[in-house]
């Protein structure tokens, strides 16, 4: 029968079986930082590594088995007095431990690997096991490749582990074999069988060579587990382990049919799955659950709209629930209407009119066909050209520019500034300094001129030159564009550009009639 406690115990591996991935090592700083970040996350058990593996194994089983407060320490151990003694020595500093000891059970491993007998095994188990428990009353004993043992050699082993000591029983689908029915007939057969079952507590170890760790782990759930062993990202050997998100995320959302809880604080799961991922240098796939960078991230039309009107069409979870700070409408060739014009409010357009809002999700529409990624600065930049259009504060009236050998370089210049005709004259280090003077003067603002760059669009000396400026104030970068035949007529019409944009930026931020007051 399965026990009629709901708590699931979440023992993670992180940092024992998650290091085995290959190139995932950690150093003993790392580790004693994930494990402060797994105790703060609500982990019951954490399996802090293979004590008898290495001396840096050793050192860091001893080292988070000093710190861990709530989480209880564990170490692994194959069925070998050396390695359990190893464990021992690793935990002690510890006011309560458990050893987990394990051994092939499968007749494939009996055979090639372990080359020892199903009696000879059962000699092992009684001897290990029994020994560990001499340490610690928390023993865990695991038949490697369980999902491969026969069933009634597999009860057997069991039967006697319990006997021996055993408090809690794991069963490994080492190699990710095994479907969702099977693995629960499988743990059922164990509360059908096995006479001492309900002394310990059952537990679910999956990999996920075939996509399944996470649902075969629930399986043995459903069955009567009531531990689940996993890891963060998933990571671990060949394709990893039960992802530890997505087994609390399925049984915190679908508690309707999985009414079983944990002690995991959710909202620390994107923490600790980023600090994995910086450690280990495994960087998590963009479209992983839970905790992948597009999980909560919205493209298509159809599903930004809904999202806009509830948030509960297309997101099974909020993610805020997890960490994220809030879910995102990526802006791209599949965005809708309805998601511009939001982007076009957050990004501080909130009163657009909607002959506007048409013209420029035109434009952005095009731009995203041509541009993989479309960001939040192309999105401004096309709104400002045509906020520009209606609402520019200073147009190009007149120009008149001396230049030459002979100096000094002059520029006259006329300009339209909020309706009201201003002109003056001045002189500068070149023709384009004379100008660029003479705008300051008219209409005072202080910015820094980051660029100033001249292109010939055609050939031949009747060649329209395109002059791009870009001016900065206070953090606000601003672009402007202009093409004439004149090059110096493009350069102020350039300027200007620039300039009409950095007050309309300002304009969102502090709103003024100007752009500034002084020089």
């Amino acid at each position: 029968m399965a026990k009629s406690n709901n708590q699931i115990i979440i023992f993670d591996t992180t940092l024992r079986d998650g290091e085995q991935s290959p190139g995932a090592s950690m150093s003993l700083e790392e580790k004693v930082q994930i494990a402060h970040a797994f105790e703060d996350l609500g982990v019951d058990v954490m399996e802090a590594g293979f004590p008898a593996a290495s001396n840096g194994d050793f050192e860091a089983v001893s080292e988070i088995a000093k710190i861990l407060k709530k989480t209880i320490p564990c170490g692994l151990a194959r069925a070998v007095k050396a390695d359990i003694e190893k464990c021992k020595d690793a935990l002690k500093h510890s006011k309560r431990f458990r050893i987990h000891t394990f051994l092939s059970t499968s007749p494939l491993h009996m055979k090639h690997k372990l080359k020892k007998t199903p009696k000879e095994v059962l000699e092992l188990i009684k001897d290990s096991v029994s020994l560990a428990r001499r340490f610690t009353d928390d023993v865990e004993w695991s038949p490697e490749d369980g999902t491969r043992t026969t069933p009634d050699f597999l009860c057997k082993t069991v039967e006697l582990a319990i006997k021996c000591g055993a408090k809690t029983i794991n069963i490994p689908d080492t190699v990710g074999y095994t479907i969702p029915d099977e693995y629960y007939k499988t743990i059922k057969l164990l509360f059908d069988k096995v006479p001492n079952i309900d002394k310990a507590i059952v537990s679910t170890h999956c990999h996920n060579d075939l996509g399944l760790a996470v649902a075969n782990s629930l399986a043995g759930v459903k069955a009567g587990a009531r531990q689940i062993e996993c890891t963060i990202n998933g990571i671990g050997e060949r394709a990893g382990n039960a992802a530890l998100e997505e087994i609390v995320m399925a049984i915190k959302t679908r508690s309707d049919l999985m009414p079983y809880k944990t002690n995991i604080n959710t909202k620390k799961i994107s923490s600790c799955s980023k600090l994995v991922a910086n450690v280990t240098g495994f960087p998590v796939q963009f479209n992983k659950a839970i905790v992948g960078k597009n999980a909560f991230a919205h493209e298509s039309g159809i599903h930004q709209d809904g999202m806009l009107k509830n948030k509960k069409t297309y997101e099974i979870m909020t993610p805020e629930s997890v960490g994220v700070t809030k879910s995102s409408l990526v802006m791209g060739k599949h965005s809708g209407r309805n998601a511009f014009k939001d982007k076009a409010a957050e990004l501080g357009y909130p009163d657009l009119n909607e002959e506007l809002v048409n013209n420029t999700f035109k434009k952005f529409k095009d731009l995203a066909d041509k541009k993989k990624h479309v960001f939040d600065e192309d999105i401004i930049a096309l709104i400002d050209d045509d906020l520009m259009k209606h609402n520019n504060a200073i147009s190009l009236s007149s120009l008149e520019v001396i230049a030459g050998t002979k100096g000094p370089q002059k520029a006259k210049i006329e300009l339209m500034i909020y309706d009201e005709i201003k002109k003056t004259e001045t002189e500068g280090d070149g023709p384009v300094d004379a100008i660029f003077k003479a705008i300051k003067k008219i209409y005072p603002h202080n910015v820094n001129l980051q660029l100033y760059q001249v292109q010939a669009v055609t050939e031949g000396t009747d060649a329209q030159a395109t002059v791009s400026v870009r001016i900065e104030e206070k953090g606000k970068i601003s672009v402007g564009q202009a093409a004439d035949t004149d090059t110096l007529v493009a350069s102020a019409k350039a300027y200007i550009n620039a300039l009409n944009k950095l007050i309309i930026k300002r304009k969102r931020t502090a709103p003024s009639p100007d752009l500034s007051a002084s020089a």
